[in-house]
């Protein structure tokens, strides 16, 4: 189902998590996705693991949306994991049939990378889960600041990623909408093979097209009407604020990485 795609939501909340410094929030998360590919064992993945279990946690978002994150992209997620397990060699033979081989190495590997994958969700949800579109793109907007000076459109790259962050859950709603109407048709789009499930799906291509242009008229219509004139002298309403606890959140993604070192293979 369409509606269950969770990317570009937000749940508001009190949380510690919600009270963060998006900039915090931002940072922390585009950090652990690259220390994720330092982990090469089961003891660092168990730390990664109960790492991000503990986020969640104090996020005191239901586990649920978490798994609905996944859930989109659990056939590439497998299908990686698949191409891990029968094209990596080393280690004990299971089976072999060609050029294809279930080796002990590669179902390790196949393992890990279905964890790396999921944590990375798992903490890009967090992120949107807990962070509004507006205080996102004005994290966004502060760290790629220092271009300025080499005149790249800073302030116009964070609006369309806010823009595009607060359209995907939109699109999503006005897609199922779609699909339910063409359902009251008649039209069954659980029935027939993949290529007549494409079929079946591109009549809601046109309405879904129609429908995108004209909110996005109505958007730059309504921008216009305020005054909208660019990022160049315009003042913020929200002002982001620094406080001991982003730092503290911070330090601990720093006491991961110490501790994640010492416990690579």
């Amino acid at each position: 189902m369409m509606n269950k795609l969770i990317l570009g939501r937000y749940i508001p909340g009190n949380s510690l998590i919600h009270r963060l410094d998006p900039r915090a929030k931002l940072l922390t998360s585009f950090y652990f996705i690259g220390v994720i590919f330092f982990a090469n064992n089961w003891q660092s993945y168990l730390l990664l693991g109960l790492f991000t279990l503990f986020c969640i946690y104090l996020s005191k978002v239901d586990f649920g949306f978490f798994l609905r994150g996944v859930r989109p992209l659990l056939w590439l997620i497998l299908f990686t994991v698949a191409l891990q397990v029968l094209f990596t060699s080393g280690g004990q033979v299971y089976w072999q049939w060609g050029v294809f081989q279930i080796t002990a190495f590669g179902v390790q590997n196949g393992i890990f990378i279905f964890c790396r994958f999921v944590l990375i969700i798992f903490m890009s949800t967090l992120l949107t889960l807990t962070t509004p579109p507006l205080e996102l793109s004005d994290a966004i907007e502060f760290i790629l600041r220092p271009l300025n000076a080499i005149h790249f459109p800073v302030h116009e790259i964070s609006l369309m990623l806010s823009i595009a962050l607060r359209f995907v859950p939109t699109l999503m709603d006005e897609t199922e909408k779609i699909m339910n109407a063409q359902r009251a048709r008649g039209v069954d789009f659980s029935e027939g093979n993949l290529i007549q499930k494409m079929k079946a799906v591109i009549p809601l291509l046109i309405p879904l097209f129609v429908s995108s242009f004209n909110r996005a008229d109505d958007l730059a219509t309504a921008m216009e009407a305020r005054g909208y004139q660019g990022g160049e002298g315009r003042t913020k309403y929200r002002i982001l604020h620094w406080h001991k606890k982003d730092t503290f959140s911070v330090c601990a993604y720093g006491f991961l990485t110490v501790a994640l070192i010492y416990l690579r293979a």
